[in-house]
């Protein structure tokens, strides 16, 4: 199992500090989502110099229009040339949202009949990721919603998938049988890893209320052996940047303690606070 940070967790830090702290720490490689930073014409060469540093293993779709990048259908397909280009080997995109009349974009997903042929050429894992509801009224904006359906669509299709701890979380509380079904069908190719409680996604571990602790270790004992990516909000971290990174070299370390029979492989990091995570974990699972 691969142990991925993506770059969103601090977006508001320029990405190359990003990337620099995260093999300074010990992570395998990066998920970069493509923003700002990539329009204009040298976004492949941003890119590559971002490589230089540390692998990228994933690219994540954009969440917004892009100069140059055309709407959702030509994002996709523009992220999977650069994907082919820079030889990352999965892109990963969010399904339409309804409620921002995403329409054209789901009939033209319809149309796909096989997702790794068409746009991934073979060469370029193309994911799906699961999306959240809107916790105060618990409406689901995204199409594909149901797990059941959206794991027709993608065995239709020959789509795999993302699978976001955070988003399923929103759902319920107690995600894991949304997460077996998924996992049973053996489409899954890559993690989003966070927390969520209380109306918040991508929380550190430990400041929701997920199982993820029991998460992990069944990702350990099935063998998984595809990506992990810590996805978090930036605004979970403090603002100095030493502090930012002895935080996360301490849920690097318990990412590691829970996933791994060996050490970190870089550096002397401390443990995460595990007296806080399993008091939240133990909680969480006597309400279940």
């Amino acid at each position: 199992m691969k142990l991925i940070l993506s770059a969103g967790s601090l977006y508001t830090l320029p990405a190359r500090q990003v990337f620099e702290m995260a093999r300074d720490i010990g992570f395998d490689g990066m998920e970069i989502i493509v923003n700002h930073d990539f329009a204009g014409s040298r976004y492949l060469e941003y890119l590559q110099d971002l490589q230089d540093i540390l692998p990228v293993y994933s690219i994540h779709a954009p969440f917004f229009e892009i100069d140059g990048w055309g709407n959702k259908a030509d994002q996709l397909k523009r992220c999977a040339d650069l994907a082919l280009e820079a030889g990352v080997p999965l892109i990963n995109f969010h399904p339409p949202n309804w409620l921002f009349f995403e329409f054209k974009f789901w009939k033209w997903l319809r149309k796909i009949n096989d997702f790794q042929k068409e746009i991934g050429q073979d060469k370029v894992l193309i994911t799906i990721e699961n999306m959240p509801c809107l916790p105060k009224f618990k409406l689901a904006p995204y199409l594909l919603s149901q797990v059941e359906a959206m794991v027709r669509f993608m065995e239709d299709r020959n789509l795999y998938l993302t699978f976001d701890t955070a988003h399923c979380g929103s759902m319920h509380t107690d995600f894991l049988s949304d997460f077996h079904q998924f996992y049973e069908s053996d489409r899954m190719r890559s993690i989003h890893f966070s927390d969520y409680g209380n109306g918040e996604e991508h929380l550190i571990p430990g400041h929701g209320g997920l199982p993820l602790t029991r998460f992990l270790n069944h990702l350990r004992e099935t063998d998984y052996d595809h990506s992990l990516v810590l996805e978090l909000s930036p605004y979970e971290f403090p603002e100095d940047p030493a502090m930012i990174k002895e935080t996360m070299a301490e849920i690097f370390a318990y990412l590691c303690q829970e996933t791994r029979t060996t050490s970190p492989r870089k550096g002397k990091v401390t443990q995460l606070n595990a007296a806080r995570g399993e008091k939240r974990e133990t909680k969480n699972q006597r309400t279940m």
